[in-house]
């Protein structure tokens, strides 16, 4: 009996001509196993599971369910691999099959299988966690009478992936025993959610017990140390690849070459990319933007037409990659060329990060006006990144009308920004307009916007420390103000005028976390700081001295795992 809705042998088109026509030479073969040859009961059971499996996989779960009702109607019993997988196809098409799951569950309620058969309940609470039902996810792995490992780690990549992070942790610490995998799911689900330095504790702990990491560890772990900005772990990172032999996984290299990219290590990002044995397209795109981003205009575009010869073909990604470098370097012609081939050679139809690229192209060339033309006739809305760009190009060529108009949008998109309103009244301040300044600054005390107020990272021993104007709160604050005197008389004495900045607090930011660091710097060792408003200010001294391999193999012992 069919526990499934308007799913009735009346109801239902049956494919198979032995059911549904006295005459099966003028029906249409099907896939549906034929009721009238004499099969083996399991062998039945594996044909249409088989059958419905195909429908599961292509997303066609309505299909799905029509196959399980003319399975039982022709008298043959699911068993667990069928539960599971019409299960499994729930999970990964949650919007499609939040209803047939719920039905699913009920039928293996009445067997007893989602107590009783660990699998079973394993998937059901896979399908409850994806659908964004992680309570009955709960029930169901509470309700289960044998759970296996996989079953707890299902559960706690539940609520990570349902953003519970403190129920996910209750979890593992309720594990009876933790492998690799469960690590993982937390540190894999706080990287993936932005929970970057939460990610690295978790990572932390885990060598401290001595858990072997795997490639995914490794490659969110790369992931949180690239967002950070950790160079040091990432090196890390880096040394214990080489140790355990991930050298050769194209994943890895490609988070590595990432991870160096956006640390502003572009040679050790090269080296990588020169010492893969094989390489994917994600390879080529994470050497390509890295350069870019790195302003190497003309490694990034030689890279891109090797990544050509080698046989792969540029994708969206790849463009980006080319019309940023464009855009840095000042190549107005080449960016249009690229653009160009992109859409007319390579059919590609530029998203609005191509766009963008082009916006920022023309911004930084002073082409406002082609510049402004472009938005206004782009197929979608800009965001806070394309007008951003613009704006930024506004203040540099002093465009006060066009900032004005370009704001308005922006206030449109985010009415409680505040950099918008910043941005410009600095735009007016730059040229003498002080009332227009002034203007800005009541317009957003009277809607209640604050500024916010900017700061300084930086990494140090593992660890990034930030800094704001004024700051007197770091455990070391007497010691930096200390090294800041006594830079500020090493300068003086040597010559050195003072640059008179309008945003006094922006400079006071920079030289903390510029004190912080060489008051840490011991031989050898590497320090960088990472600045908001696009400033990083690098202290490097050894960095080209060192080769490579040597470096890699250093003994950091400021990082303590």
């Amino acid at each position: 009996m069919s526990l499934l809705p308007a799913i009735t042998p009346a109801s239902v088109p049956c494919p198979n001509p032995l059911i549904s026509s006295p005459n099966p030479k003028t029906q249409p073969l099907s896939s549906t196993p034929n009721p009238r040859i004499s099969l083996k009961p399991l062998e039945s059971v594996v044909l249409w599971t088989s059958s419905i499996s195909r429908h599961c996989r292509a997303g066609q779960l309505s299909q799905a369910a029509q196959e399980f009702t003319r399975m039982r109607l022709s008298g043959v019993e699911p068993n667990h691999i069928t539960f599971i997988t019409l299960l499994s196809g729930c999970a990964e098409f949650p919007s499609k099959g939040r209803d047939l799951g719920s039905l699913i569950h009920g039928y293996v309620c009445k067997l007893g299988l989602d107590k009783e058969d660990v699998m079973v309940g394993t998937a059901l609470v896979e399908m409850y966690s994806k659908g964004e039902q992680v309570e009955g996810a709960k029930l169901v792995f509470d309700a289960m009478m044998v759970k296996n490992s996989v079953s707890w780690n299902t559960m706690i990549d539940g609520y990570m992936r349902n953003r519970e992070y403190e129920k996910a942790v209750e979890v593992f610490d309720e594990m009876p025993q933790r492998d690799v995998i469960s690590w993982t799911a937390l540190i894999n689900g706080f990287a993936k959610r932005g929970f970057y330095e939460e990610a690295l504790d978790w990572f932390r702990e885990m060598m401290i017990f001595g858990v072997e990491p795997d490639y995914v560890t490794i490659i969110a772990v790369l992931t949180a140390c690239a967002n950070l900005g950790t160079l040091s772990v990432g090196l890390w990172v880096h040394r214990l690849v080489l140790k355990q032999s991930f050298i050769n996984n194209v994943r890895v290299n490609n988070s590595l070459i990432d991870m160096y990219s956006r640390c502003g290590c572009i040679e050790f990002a090269r080296e990588v990319f020169d010492k893969m044995q094989k390489r994917s397209l994600v390879s080529w795109n994470s050497i390509i933007v890295g350069f870019a981003v790195n302003g190497f205009a003309e490694e990034a575009l030689k890279y891109f037409d090797a990544m050509q010869k080698e046989g792969f073909k540029p994708d969206g990604v790849s463009f980006t990659g080319a019309l940023t470098a464009c855009s840095h370097a000042g190549l107005v012609g080449e960016g249009l060329r690229y653009f160009d081939i992109m859409k007319r050679v390579h059919k590609i139809s530029p998203r609005i990060e191509h766009f963008g690229c082009i916006v920022d192209l023309y911004s930084r060339a002073g082409k406002l006006k082609e510049a402004w033309d472009l938005v206004r006739n782009m197929p979608m809305k800009p965001n806070e990144v394309v007008l951003g760009s613009l704006l930024a190009a506004c203040r540099n060529y002093g465009d006060i009308s066009l900032a004005e108009r370009i704001v308005k949008n922006l206030v449109a998109l985010d009415p409680g920004s505040d950099s918008n309103y910043v941005l410009l009244s600095n735009i007016y301040a730059a040229v003498g307009r002080w009332v227009g300044a002034s203007k800005v600054r009541r317009r957003m005390k009277a809607l209640g916007i604050q500024k916010k107020p900017g700061f300084s990272s930086i990494e140090i021993s593992g660890c990034v420390h930030e800094f704001v104007a004024g700051d007197k709160s770091h455990i070391d604050k007497d010691s930096i103000y200390a090294m800041l005197e006594l830079l500020s008389f090493d300068l003086m004495s040597s010559g050195y005028a003072p640059e008179i900045v309008k945003d006094a607090k922006i400079r006071q930011n920079k030289t903390l976390g510029v004190a912080s660091s060489l008051m840490h710097e011991l031989p050898g060792h590497m320090f960088e700081a990472g600045l908001q408003l696009d400033y990083v200010w690098k202290v490097d001294h050894h960095q080209r001295s060192i080769p490579y391999d040597v470096f890699i193999a250093l003994d950091f012992a400021l990082i303590t795992f």
